[in-house]
């Protein structure tokens, strides 16, 4: 299926495993993928922890514009809002803010924008059914931006899978709510299809997922045709949307990770164990599963084909990496082939 997008606007994690994979994209590539970059929650109040993931992305970012997310701000955790202007200035990150959000992190994110680039991203997030006093509160928020500041929609749908039929008619109705409040410079629609649960997937085991958000994509341009020169696709890359809400520490772990492969039907998983004496057998045999699958692209289609590629046809322990490796490939395999997707 084809996606028409101009622009892709995956969501994505500020980890090193994800900044690193944006920049194992070719340049066509790289030209057309715009992240929304996210900071994690962080429970410790590590602000120096924050400003470096914050930091990983403005350099992944030097070249072109994309938008960074600091969600957590003045709750309970994340970064103070009184940090923010510090941590969008000096970079080409678009600063997000919401209706949702409070009070001082609305007030730094417009701050900055009117510092910076004019240029402001309004998150709207709907994990579940669309309430109309959304729109209001997007509309007062809306009021209080200076007419020379451009407004970008990223409307946020959290995780669309078989559990919650109706994201589509909810992602209409807050699209139909959303576009006449203001003249939108961008508007993105993003929802996260990737398994939120693999706990059934056996280790050294694989499965399929179908890509319920490239589904709910064609329904929205199906019922809104209209709406086609309008939207841009977005995703949660090949993660399940829960994992932007939660802190990550690094070290430990589970047993076992996940190889990942997007194709334009579904998500190709196969569970691998970090350790253990069978660890780089079953990690390539998992890999020669995939590149044995008729949807794989071949090697030279990108960074994340051609790490899997070499892996399959590796021997020993050397070249089958860890679970960051593993994620740097997924991300990396799943933007290319989404852009590559867009101009079939």
């Amino acid at each position: 299926m084809s996606v028409p997008l101009p622009l892709y606007v995956p969501r994505l994690p500020t980890r090193s495993s994800a900044t690193r994979a944006y920049g194992d994209l070719t340049p066509d590539v790289r030209r057309k993928v715009a992240p929304l970059w996210t900071l994690p929650p962080s429970t410790t109040g590590d602000t120096a922890q924050l400003r470096r993931a914050a930091r990983r992305a403005a350099h992944a970012q030097r070249h072109s514009p994309a938008w960074l997310d600091a969600p957590y701000a003045d709750r309970t955790t994340g970064l103070p809002a009184t940090l923010l202007p510090e941590v969008w200035a000096g970079s080409s990150l678009r600063p997000v803010t919401g209706p949702e959000r409070p009070p001082e992190q609305q007030r730094s994110a417009i701050r900055s924008a009117v510092a910076g680039f004019g240029e402001i991203g309004i998150r709207v997030a709907l994990p579940g059914g669309w309430n109309e006093g959304c729109a209001d509160d997007t509309r007062r928020l809306l009021d209080s931006l200076d007419h020379g500041v451009r407004r970008d929609l990223l409307l946020d749908l959290d995780a669309v899978r078989e559990t919650r039929p109706d994201a589509g008619k909810e992602a209409l109705r807050a699209l139909d709510a959303l576009l006449p409040l203001t003249a939108w410079n961008r508007v993105a629609v993003i929802a996260g299809g990737f398994p939120e649960d693999v706990s059934g997937i056996e280790v050294a085991g694989t499965d399929e997922a179908p890509r319920h958000e490239l589904a709910l994509w064609h329904e929205i341009l199906e019922n809104r045709p209209g709406y086609r020169e309008l939207l841009h696709y977005g995703d949660y890359a090949p993660f399940a949307a829960r994992s932007l809400r939660q802190e990550h520490r690094g070290g430990g772990g589970p047993p076992w990770g996940l190889l990942r492969y997007t194709t334009g039907r579904a998500y190709l998983l196969a569970k691998v164990p970090t350790r253990g004496d069978a660890r780089a057998e079953t990690i390539r045999a998992a890999a020669r599963w995939i590149t044995d699958q008729e949807d794989y692209q071949g090697p030279s289609a990108g960074a994340g084909e051609r790490w899997l590629w070499n892996c399959a046809r590796g021997e020993g322990s050397k070249g089958t990496g860890a679970a960051a490796d593993w994620g740097r490939t997924a991300i990396s395999q799943h933007l290319t082939h989404v852009v590559r997707q867009s101009a079939d």
